[in-house]
């Protein structure tokens, strides 16, 4: 899969997103990656919603079909093995770690470029970066948005089937 830089976004994206959560999007920033299909399937959000609180997720998997795939991923296990290599294996562990410092500077440049105070520094990146594993839609996210930046995405995205191939999800 192609992962183009951050666009803009235009109606029938946000029309997209709005249709693949069930919702308006929240604090929309561009679409981060596109699905094979064309429509977006992560976007960037700003670091804080209009009203000022903190929304630490920037990239945010919008796509329903991978969403449910990830969730069969998660359900088999795999971030409890995720999880103990973590603890087992040094390169991993440094990996993540940069993963999670490459995810904070992406999302204080984002505050930056939106005018805004970025988030305190002890707050969380993603996906239980950088000790844990806790989400597996988070960490796909950061590497459909970031590719090559986060290891347990990246193996997440290979144990993943083509949830694209039937068409879009909306």
């Amino acid at each position: 899969m192609d992962s183009p830089e951050r666009s803009g976004t235009d109606q029938r994206d946000v029309e997209a997103v709005r249709r693949q959560l069930g919702r308006p999007p929240r604090g929309l920033r561009g679409v981060a990656h596109r699905c094979p299909c064309g429509d977006p399937d992560v976007v960037e959000t700003a670091p804080r919603l209009p009203d000022g609180s903190p929304f630490p997720t920037l990239y945010y998997l919008t796509c329903p079909k991978a969403a449910s795939a990830i969730g069969t991923l998660e359900g088999s296990g795999l971030m409890r093995e995720m999880q103990a290599r973590l603890a087992t294996d040094p390169e991993l562990a440094e990996r993540y770690r940069a993963a999670h410092d490459d995810y904070i500077a992406r999302r204080d440049k984002a505050a930056e470029q939106e005018g805004m105070e970025p988030l305190p520094r002890d707050m969380q990146s993603t996906g239980g970066m950088p000790l844990r594993v806790k989400c597996l839609h988070a960490l796909v996210a950061h590497e459909l948005a970031a590719p090559g930046t986060n290891p347990f995405g990246r193996e997440a995205l290979d144990a993943l089937p083509d949830w694209w191939s039937d068409g879009p999800c909306v």
